[in-house]
């Protein structure tokens, strides 16, 4: 047989990928100062199933609903619009910025929506109002005191009849008579803002078709048990109890006042 006929020496195939070595599955081959050791495979301690702490569970918030109501108060809402003028109320918050809103409160037990929205103006800003037409509710949610509130304000427009801007209740910075195109910038929530929209469009029609085109007001009960209230009002002892306004039916009877801001007497 000639050299080039010779058979040639077969080739060692290189191990194939994914091949595994030989040897048990949960142990490992290691060389050590020439000696072989068997090394366990970690995997066995990951798969000893180990002790967990059980979960505490969560504290859940308790829920409770809220009702309030309110009103935006107009001195010279029978004249030009150049001339009316709101009642709104200034509450420093924990930046210290000035935030203005409509007066509002809890509805109280044995009140009615409309009665507390003039109670509430009148104990918040000092002046007495009555009721003219609804404006609409605003609905949120708040987290107070470990307890998750759902508050709904109910407002109405209301026409001035009498007394001063005082600021004697704790919870009110300041107060003050506000122009009626000046609302859109001043007051700091987009829903009381709104609100002041559908007033201008109810004042309109006031001027325009009269009292009776105002749209008649939702009948509302007097509210049958005590509600939970998210901050307590607190009143020095020796505050005046302010007045609380007249009823529907002795509108027109009580002579409207004059208005002042607190900066000498108003027109």
């Amino acid at each position: 047989m000639s050299d080039g006929e010779k058979a040639k020496p077969r080739r060692r195939r290189g191990r194939r990928r994914g091949r595994r070595a030989a040897g048990p599955p949960e142990a490992a081959l290691e060389h050590h100062n020439g000696a072989i050791q068997i090394k366990k495979d970690s995997s066995d301690a990951a798969s000893k199933p180990q002790k967990t702490r059980p979960r505490r569970p969560q504290d859940r918030l308790r829920t409770v609903h809220e009702t309030s109501a309110g009103g935006l108060v107009i001195d010279g809402i029978d004249g030009p619009k150049d001339g009316q003028v709101a009642a709104l109320i200034g509450r420093t918050d924990r930046r210290g910025r000035m935030l203005w809103s409509l007066p509002k409160g809890h509805i109280e037990l044995g009140e009615t929506a409309e009665q507390t929205a003039i109670r509430e103006v009148a104990e918040e800003t000092g002046i007495r109002g009555d009721v003219l037409a609804a404006l609409g509710s605003i609905d949120y949610w708040f987290v107070t005191e470990g307890r998750r509130v759902h508050k709904t304000v109910h407002h109405y427009l209301m026409r001035f009849l009498g007394g001063e801007l005082s600021d004697e209740d704790v919870e009110v910075t300041e107060v003050a008579w506000v122009p009626l195109k000046e609302l859109p910038s001043r007051l700091a929530y987009a829903d009381e803002r709104r609100l002041a929209e559908v007033a201008d469009e109810l004042i309109d029609k006031l001027h325009t078709d009269g009292p009776a085109s105002l749209p008649p007001l939702p009948r509302t009960s007097p509210r049958r048990r005590p509600q939970t209230h998210s901050h307590t009002r607190r009143r020095p002892d020796d505050a005046p109890q302010p007045s609380l306004g007249v009823e529907r039916s002795d509108r027109g009877k009580m002579e409207p006042g004059r208005r002042t801001n607190g900066c000498g007497q108003g027109p």
